[in-house]
């Protein structure tokens, strides 16, 4: 595996976790929005991520991470009796969404830490290969 690939591997990686990042801020943005059908309710959403190998004898050799598409939860919406809500239907409920603010929180630190791992490979890489380069001299 040609040495320089280790940047695109990380790169994917870090290009992943934003997503990851992004869904989840989405997802602790809308944990207290309601709607007067629970069909309308916000659902949280989650990046679904697939590993891309590529084959030994062509010219990128390695993995990579991709992502797929965004899935969303199919989990329940609560309902509340609010009759004084503005979004509250006919019987006076209104349908939360069906985020998990400590599930979200602790996806969101998960996410930071992914991230923050592929830049230190980053930059560990790119020290080894000017540590190379200074041999020659």
């Amino acid at each position: 595996m040609p040495s320089f690939n280790i940047f695109d591997i990380a790169g994917s990686g870090m290009s992943a976790q934003t997503v990851r990042l992004n869904t989840t801020a989405s997802n602790l943005a809308n944990a207290d929005s309601v709607s007067g059908k629970a069909e309308d309710a916000y659902k949280a959403r989650h990046p679904v991520f697939k590993a891309i190998q590529a084959a030994v004898g062509e010219q990128a050799a390695g993995s990579q991470v991709q992502v797929v598409g965004i899935s969303q939860s199919d989990a329940v919406s609560q309902s509340r009796y609010e009759p004084g809500n503005p979004m509250a239907n006919a019987d006076g409920y209104v349908y939360s969404s069906n985020v998990n603010v400590v599930e979200e929180m602790v996806d969101m630190i998960s996410a930071s830490r992914s991230y923050q791992n592929n830049v230190e490979v980053m930059n560990t890489s790119k020290e080894l290969m000017l540590a190379t380069l200074k041999l020659g001299q």
